[in-house]
């Protein structure tokens, strides 16, 4: 969560804008991520060069030698934010207007790459070199600020802290998951160098880009020192669905500055018939809108078979299981009321995870892990797509703490359940004699099924009840006497003093 001067520094670059004119919420948000994008160009081009430096791997700079924009031909090192941001405000204005943005709208030769597809329509909108000037200047404070925050996480909350001000934000759902909770299920997941992952409701790609990250840490020799594999990653990899082209442009140029090339991110509406995808990916991670309800003639007819119902959180569900590859997992983030809701559509869902496929795990966590957007309860589920069954018993946990206070400030707190939870799922042989009191624990299948499918902890979980012994009443009183008989020599006392 953005907090003191960073904070300070986005509202003036907020009011900066409103200054000069421009004051559409979604344009500014947009040019400020064009230029973000820019000035994360040169950071991540430097820093490529140190790695290869350190490899020992060739490496060729962006803006090596000549760059052609147009019909011209100028000098790369000119359009690093680097070098035009020291320029005049005429000449910088100039600079980016007619060089680096047609740089960056066609970075990418491949037309049908996420990146070229979502710059084709992006426009310069900056009306003055001033206000340019200002904006470059204020982006540069931000971005020393952003670096002595020592969080990896930081730029996905500016991103947030932006988004938070347009005034429809989180209407349909649309909050940012916390990245700590992101890599959380990363985690759990611990996808492999052969994935095929997509997110359908994919946002600023937050899930995706946590995947790649994980993958970078834990797989790094694997995937980078092997050509196939480290094509696959570039190109093949990741997917993402959105309905919002602004979120999209922000998911394809953070995938891009992330070291992903071409990820397959779509406009697309996930929950309709233009969603052919079935039988495909070996991963979902996701956090799908869960405020919605749409109308059945605007819905996949083959998703109602599953569960007839407007409610999209459930809808989702069913298209994970349509779009999972057999063998495919999928980790979700799910409104509590679609664990233990009693119509038959919720029912239909629950029992198509558990009986026709695998259910692995439920998750429950806080309120509060959403806020200051959102003060839903929300659980995760993480099953396997089989097509035959094959869930035996469920692993429950119950979250109570992570690692942040589960107020509107949301500050960082020791009580934390989540390296907890991930050495649990990874070692759930260790998991079959937890009694119910704990806060994770087995539950078997069949005891699932005669509850009406039920997946909320509390209907498994047993509170341990303490007893607590106290003094006998004849005790107490003598005790309340020997009080009175002193507050009363006390006040004797003072009345004396006046």
């Amino acid at each position: 969560m953005i907090t003191g001067e960073l904070k300070n520094r986005i509202d003036g670059l907020w009011d900066v804008f409103a200054a000069g004119g421009l004051v559409n919420p979604l344009d500014v948000i947009e040019q400020v991520t064009y230029l973000m994008f820019i000035h994360d160009l040169d950071d991540t081009d430097n820093m490529r060069a140190k790695e290869a430096v350190m490899l020992g791997l060739p490496h060729k700079s962006i803006f090596a030698d000549k760059v052609k924009v147009g019909d011209r031909e100028i000098d790369g090192n000119q359009l690093k934010w680097s070098t035009f941001h020291d320029f005049p405000a005429g000449k910088m204005y100039a600079t980016v207007q007619e060089w680096v943005f047609p740089f960056i709208k066609n970075l990418h030769d491949n037309k049908n790459g996420a990146y070229s597809k979502y710059m084709d329509d992006a426009i310069f909108k900056i009306p003055t070199p001033l206000l340019l000037d200002k904006v470059v200047t204020i982006i540069d404070d931000i971005y020393a600020q952003m670096a002595q925050i020592k969080d990896s996480d930081i730029r996905g909350d500016v991103y947030e802290y932006l988004l938070s001000k347009i005034a429809q934000s989180g209407l349909n759902g649309q909050f940012r998951t916390p990245r700590h909770i992101i890599r959380m299920m990363v985690e759990l997941m611990d996808p492999s160098a052969d994935e095929v992952i997509c997110d359908p409701a994919c946002g600023t790609s937050g899930f995706l880009v946590a995947a790649g990250d994980y993958l970078k840490e834990k797989r790094k020799e694997e995937i980078f020192y092997n050509r196939q594999k480290k094509a696959h990653y570039m190109s093949e990899m990741f997917h993402g669905y959105d309905m919002d082209r602004t979120m999209l442009r922000i998911g394809a140029m953070n995938m891009m500055t992330h070291g992903v090339d071409n990820p397959y991110i779509e406009y697309r509406d996930s929950l309709s018939d233009q969603n052919a995808d079935k039988d495909k990916y070996s991963l979902i991670l996701a956090n799908p809108p869960f405020k919605g309800s749409l109308d059945y003639d605007t819905v996949s007819p083959d998703l109602l078979k599953v569960c007839k119902t407007k409610k999209t959180e459930l809808l989702f569900l069913a298209l994970m299981l349509r779009m999972l590859r057999t063998g495919g997992r999928c980790a979700v983030i799910v409104p509590d009321g679609v664990l233990f809701g009693s119509s038959g559509a919720h029912k239909a869902i629950r029992k198509a995870i558990v009986d026709d496929n695998r259910l692995e795990a439920v998750i429950s966590m806080p309120s509060g892990v959403f806020k200051p957007y959102a003060g839903v309860s929300t659980g995760i589920l993480i099953f396997t797509k089989t097509g035959h069954g094959g869930t035996d018993k469920v692993w429950f946990y119950d979250m109570q703490a992570d690692g942040f206070s589960l107020d509107d400030k949301r500050n960082e707190v020791k009580e934390n359940d989540i390296p907890d939870i991930i050495a649990r799922f990874h070692n759930r042989d260790a998991e079959n004699d937890r009694a119910r009191t704990d806060k994770s624990f087995f539950v078997p299948r069949d005891e699932i099924v005669q509850n009406d499918y039920d997946l909320s902890i509390n209907k498994y979980k047993k509170t341990e009840y303490k007893p607590v012994e106290y003094a006998p009443s004849a005790e107490i009183m003598a005790e309340l006497h020997e009080l009175e008989m002193e507050i009363s020599k006390g006040l004797a006392e003072l009345e004396e003093l006046l």
